[in-house]
């Protein structure tokens, strides 16, 4: 299939609920959600900035595709699908911050902070946060999901962004910057700093689809080896990578001394390890057979992306 017609298509549809959902005085998609009337007009700039500043969607079309495996329609899942998306633009904005990474360059434009301030930065990020389970409150209210599902999701992502997940890796990552990590060690900052997240979409969308426990164990294994192709492979990217295509500055990692994968294992060890993940994801989908092509081919656009 052309998995770059089906990002495009679905990515616009995330970008065009996105700028719905956070455009001041509009009528939200489905009614969903309080307009924004009340919020101070440099919060809402700031944080439509980087919600609207493009990307790759990938967490939200996950959501759309693992749906799609119990033939939900996109729009129903729409809510958490944008919730993904305003967690992971967060957790970028708050990355960047000059006592993290502190990075000039994301998705191709000024960071954040450099526009508005490292105050009004941080804030954005809390706000997006704090937005998206505004609406996975509102999933509950979407004809044809049951407030229970909607419940459920709630959790997962709650547990995914939080301490035991994206939080939990983030805090991790810091602690071993000018240490030498192990590669296991490496995998548990990973598992939780990218993949939690993504582990998260997949759930979300299947759960909203109704799926049983052997499905979501089948969407498990595939995020397990998905989330660490993506991670190896953005190592990689910082090595190879073409700033106009990545849409962030090069050799951050080596900056920060970080411990990767292309430091462990070199640049052809830590591209074998990249492709030897997708296999195993793409194996895991076998259970769902033709329905899984789309999360198939999702999985080999990790390591032939160039951003």
């Amino acid at each position: 299939m052309n998995i770059v017609a089906y990002l495009k298509e679905h990515s616009q549809m995330v970008d065009r609920a996105l700028d719905q959902y956070t455009a001041p005085e509009q009528q939200r998609p489905d009614g969903l959600a309080p307009v924004l009337t009340d919020i101070p007009a440099a919060l809402l700039e700031s944080l439509r900035y980087s919600l609207l500043g493009g990307g790759k969607r990938l967490r939200p079309v996950l959501v759309i595709a693992a749906a799609a495996l119990f033939t939900v329609p996109a729009q129903r899942v729409l809510p958490t699908a944008c919730a993904l998306e305003m967690i992971h633009t967060y957790s970028l904005i708050h990355d960047d911050l000059p006592c993290m990474d502190d990075d000039d360059l994301r998705r191709g434009r000024p960071t954040n902070h450099k526009v508005y301030g490292d105050a009004v930065a941080t804030l954005s990020g809390d706000a997006l946060l704090t937005m998206a389970f505004e609406l996975l409150a509102c999933q509950g209210r979407v004809e044809g999901v049951s407030p229970a599902l909607a419940l459920r999701v709630v959790g997962e992502l709650a547990v995914a962004a939080g301490a035991a997940g994206m939080v939990g890796g983030q805090v991790e990552d810091l602690a071993w910057e000018g240490r030498s990590a192990s590669a296991e060690q490496l995998q548990r900052i990973h598992r939780l700093k990218t993949g939690a997240l993504f582990r998260a979409a997949l759930r979300a969308g299947a759960i909203l689809g109704g799926a049983q426990p052997a499905d979501l164990a089948c969407l498990d294994s595939y995020a397990a080896h998905y989330g660490l192709a993506f991670q190896i492979q953005d190592d990689v990217l910082d090595i190879i990578g073409d700033e106009a295509k990545t849409g962030k500055g090069v050799g951050r990692d080596e900056r920060h001394d970080k411990s990767t994968y292309v430091r462990h294992f070199g640049l052809q060890g830590a591209s074998e390890r990249a492709q030897a993940e997708v296999a195993a994801a793409r194996a895991a989908l076998a259970p769902f057979g033709e329905r899984g092509e789309v999360l198939s081919a999702l999985a080999q656009f990790v390591i032939d992306r160039e951003g």
